[in-house]
């Protein structure tokens, strides 16, 4: 399996992948990009642009087939739909040269389901899988699929590490992964505290944004959980709140996403916003998060 990409095909621009050409013009790649979009290729550049990226490197083509076939590396970005991914995939299997990884930045859906559009080589699709935006946040979880090789699984693995993004391996797959499974136990709790009239909208998001969310930044949960331990460690906090965290699990809220409630959330969003342009406010919560991830960098954290 190809391990060091000087090229790297991008099938499927919007935001996603727009963001993903971004890093790995950073890095030094050379991208070839496709999508089936009209006006794809304006987009792209405009997006890229926006981001800072040189297009010196950056080639479009019409024909994903063609982008594959260049690439020593794929990162396929398709809509989230099982037929279009194994249509896209069928695709790229059987342009791109059998060493050479697919990978799909699904954020929910299985490999091995993926893989089914692979009737050459699927033991070189897996999901790789990152937090938006990429050209941002490191974290990319590689989960392989059944029929996934444990040469691709270390060809990604390197791959990413090599571009700075801070890769994580699944040893098993679920339907969204890691990071969006915990985000959606967050978010059902927080769904539900609204419903029930406890706290509004931007009560909750300023109770994680000032609170815990801070230290999650820095540390994760477990890391967190035994500093606050003091020399106990977690073995402390376990054993002192672990009894009353379980009555706190079985008190949270089953929540229905019902019509009613989502417009409760959007409303709330667009009060504790008040107007506020969502383009400048995601501008501004990168550059925060590149000096935070610059802070991090400097100092020996996990």
């Amino acid at each position: 399996m190809t391990t060091v990409a000087a090229r790297v095909a991008i099938v499927g621009t919007g935001v996603i992948g727009a963001s993903w050409a971004a890093h790995f013009l950073r890095h030094g790649l050379e991208v070839v990009a496709s999508d089936p979009a009209p006006d794809a290729e304006e987009r792209l550049r405009a997006d890229v642009a926006g981001i800072g990226a040189d297009q010196a490197r950056l080639r479009f083509v019409a024909d994903p087939g063609e982008a594959a076939a260049a690439a020593d590396f794929v990162q396929e970005n398709g809509p989230e739909r099982e037929d279009v991914k194994h249509a896209v995939i069928a695709a790229l299997d059987a342009a791109a040269r059998p060493e050479v990884v697919i990978a799909s930045s699904s954020s929910g859906l299985l490999p091995s389901v993926i893989a089914r559009g692979a009737a050459a080589h699927p033991e070189r699709v897996l999901v790789g899988h990152p937090f938006n935006p990429p050209h941002v946040i490191p974290l990319v979880e590689v989960v392989p699929g059944e029929r996934t090789s444990e040469a691709a699984v270390e060809a990604a693995l390197a791959f990413y590490t090599a571009i700075g993004k801070r890769p994580i391996r699944l040893r098993q797959e679920l339907p969204g992964h890691i990071a969006n499974r915990l985000q959606a136990a967050l978010w059902q709790e927080a769904y539900s505290l609204v419903e029930r009239g406890v706290a509004s909208v931007a009560d909750i998001d300023t109770a994680i944004s000032h609170g815990p969310g801070l230290r999650w930044a820095v540390l994760g949960p477990f890391a967190n959980q035994h500093l606050s331990g003091g020399p106990g460690g977690l073995a402390h906090v376990l054993e002192h709140l672990g009894p009353p965290t379980e009555r706190w699990w079985r008190d949270l809220g089953s929540v229905t996403l019902t019509p009613e409630l989502a417009a409760t959330l959007v409303a709330g969003v667009d009060e504790e916003l008040a107007g506020r342009d969502p383009a400048a406010l995601a501008a501004t919560r990168d550059a925060v998060l590149d000096q935070l991830l610059a802070a991090k960098t400097s100092h020996d954290l996990p």
